[in-house]
């Protein structure tokens, strides 16, 4: 099996989902399957990216797939910064 290649262009497709008019989003392609990856964490709301799927070459991957290329130390682009916890304000309050 090859390795990953984050520089394949990629192809996100969004989930079936069957009662409600549209998915949170179209079917998009991608010059890179770094760009894909960070588009389904960083701009998906979670649930379109529940049950969408990240399809690179001949390899599928779901939302727990797509996931573990994201925070994976091979990444390659600069990730969104996490929101800081509330912690301290709860503490404040009390």
């Amino acid at each position: 099996m090859r390795p990953f290649s984050y520089n394949t262009s990629a192809e996100l497709f969004p989930a079936a989902i069957r009662k409600k008019k549209r998915a949170g989003f179209a079917y998009r392609r991608f010059g890179t399957a770094a760009e894909a990856v960070r588009f389904a964490i960083e701009e998906l709301p979670a649930d379109s990216l529940n049950g969408a799927y990240l399809q690179v070459e001949e390899a599928r991957f779901d939302q727990s797939g797509i996931r573990s290329l994201y925070e994976s130390e091979a990444f390659p682009l600069e990730r969104r910064p996490r929101p800081a916890v509330v912690a301290e304000d709860k503490a404040d309050a009390a």
